[in-house]
């Protein structure tokens, strides 16, 4: 087990008489630190700055809906107030959930030839927001679960099942009920691993993990798709 680390109080003084050296003087104070047990912690922010797409598999049972969907990726910032090393990363923030098929209106649709129609399929989608807030921030540290190859953070607000996710995203099987965050970078998740792990080595203790949710201006109620999952129409709220 880690031993904890301690700043420990030190005093110099440049007078002899200093009641270090059992005189009655008080010289100055050269160097002087407070006695504590050192806490840090690692701060994860999801931003609400748009940075790109990303290509999600939807394991949707129908044969008709599009296996892969297209969604918005944004800036995430890790960080520690020990190291003050800052990485940028990549994650969703949307969870999008396929509801049905529809006919795109059109000249087929007009003459009645619905079935020479082309298909747009519909995406609900079930993000976390901040509602009061412009900033919301959650101690995640007892949430953590790390194998091999995933680290996820899994925790609730106001009956909201959220999970912070690391891993291949091409094996997350999304659950209807939960609003995710999925990382993405080019390792399957393993830069962002590797990267709580050195934090977690030279934090010493067992850090305390924050998690802060930029709330977004705009935020998609669906999406609408082709068949090849690519957006063509955002719903708002």
């Amino acid at each position: 087990m880690p031993l904890p680390e301690l700043n420990l109080s030190l005093g110099l003084t440049d007078n002899d008489g200093s009641v270090f050296y059992s005189g009655h003087g008080e010289g100055k104070v050269i160097v002087r630190t407070d006695s504590a047990l050192r806490h840090h912690t690692i701060t994860i922010t999801i931003s609400e700055q748009e940075v790109g797409t990303v290509n999600l598999n939807t394991h949707n049972k129908s044969d008709e809906a599009p296996s892969v969907i297209s969604i918005p990726t944004y800036q995430m910032l890790v960080t520690d107030d020990k190291t003050n090393e800052t990485e940028v990363y990549k994650v969703t923030r949307d969870t999008f959930v396929f509801k049905e098929q529809k006919t795109k209106k059109g000249l087929w649709s007009f003459l009645g030839l619905t079935f020479l129609s082309p298909k747009n399929f519909l995406f609900e989608n079930i993000p976390f927001e901040p509602l009061h807030q412009e900033l919301e921030t959650f101690d995640i540290s007892k949430y953590r679960k790390l194998n091999v190859e995933e680290l996820t953070y899994t925790f609730q607000k106001d009956r909201q099942t959220i999970q912070l996710f690391a891993g291949d995203i091409n094996t997350l099987e999304i659950q209807k009920d939960v609003s995710y965050f999925v990382i993405v970078d080019e390792k399957k998740g393993q830069r962002f691993i590797g990267d709580i792990l050195y934090r977690e080595k030279m934090l010493k203790l067992t850090p305390k993990v924050k998690l802060q949710v930029v709330k977004r201006k705009k935020v998609s109620k669906a999406i609408e798709t082709n068949k090849d999952g690519k957006i063509d129409k955002l719903i708002y709220l």
